[in-house]
């Protein structure tokens, strides 16, 4: 076994070249191999040393996030908590404090979890993905990226190294929860997070939902176009039930897919609510969970 700490981004673009794996936070490589589910990489390159990958940018289109943010900086960061809450909602619930101290955003989507915290988020507020190689470098929407449990669409010498979030437009607001059994060291039976925009008069201009640990990849709602111009408490009750309907669950030792398929209609509910008092100016401290009283029990 190899293990190369690249200094550069081109150092890092040959070794991944070369055929090695990319590191940062190593939270999910290593504890896949403690659990057997797939043996350590013979190569790997260390990417956590890299300028800018752990830096989070103002653009004019909106935020730049490096792939090697970690967890912890996203769940504080004060322009994430107010204008991108979902995603600093998600990020606030991954693992324990310490994982959220090494863990990076762009492992946690490259990983391709279903259950992950942050993707449903990322998918409401329309994020892309900066993927780059030797030969260039591209964008791809999460929904191109994400193709089965544990497989992107991305090749093996390309790079994770960027997240664009577009500006959310005036008066919106988004939220992600998600059911759980206890609250550390957890992940997601259920979760859904939501983007809410309101007009003027307070009903819904528009919504956006996304689902996650209910299907292969991260599920995105369709058909919520025709909600718009309904007040929220409505559009929440169709979204519960759009959820439920387009959801394909499994059973497993942690749920039934009965039993996910309706309480990820209950979450739904709750994250446009979340979403649309966010929208309305409230302050909904981070994470939504913790803030309103769902998920487990102190």
């Amino acid at each position: 076994m190899s293990f190369t700490i690249a200094r550069t981004l081109d150092e890092a673009l040959a070794a991944l070249a070369a055929g090695a794996r990319p590191i940062a936070g190593g939270t999910d490589l290593v504890v896949g191999a403690r659990h057997g589910k797939a043996p350590l990489p013979a190569d790997l390159v260390a990417i956590d040393r890299i300028p800018g990958l752990a830096e989070v940018t103002v653009t004019a289109a909106g935020i730049t996030i490096g792939a090697a943010v970690s967890h912890h900086t996203l769940e504080g960061h004060p322009l994430i908590a107010s204008t991108y809450s979902a995603l600093a909602d998600g990020s606030a619930l991954v693992g324990s404090p310490a994982t959220r101290h090494v863990g990076t955003l762009g492992g946690n989507i490259m990983n391709a979890s279903p259950a992950m915290d942050t993707g449903a988020g990322l998918t409401v507020l329309g994020a892309e993905v900066e993927l780059r190689a030797q030969a260039g470098s591209r964008r791809v929407t999460l929904a191109d990226l994400w193709t089965a449990p544990g497989r992107t669409s991305a090749r093996p010498d390309e790079l994770c190294v960027a997240v664009h979030v577009p500006t959310p437009a005036p008066r919106s607001g988004s939220a992600y929860l998600r059911l759980e059994y206890r609250r550390a060291m957890e992940i997601a039976v259920v979760g859904a997070a939501a983007a809410v925009t309101l007009a003027p008069d307070g009903s819904v201009a528009a919504v956006r939902v996304a689902l996650s640990a209910v299907a292969p990849t991260i599920l995105s709602l369709g058909g919520l176009e025709t909600l718009a111009g309904g007040s929220v408490n409505d559009v929440a009750a169709a979204v519960a039930a759009a959820a439920s309907q387009q959801a394909t669950p499994i059973s497993d030792v942690r749920a039934t897919d009965h039993y996910r398929r309706h309480t990820v209609g209950v979450m739904a509910r709750r994250a446009v609510a979340a979403a649309a008092r966010r929208a309305a100016g409230e302050t909904i401290a981070i994470p939504v969970n913790r803030s309103i009283g769902i998920g487990a029990a102190s």
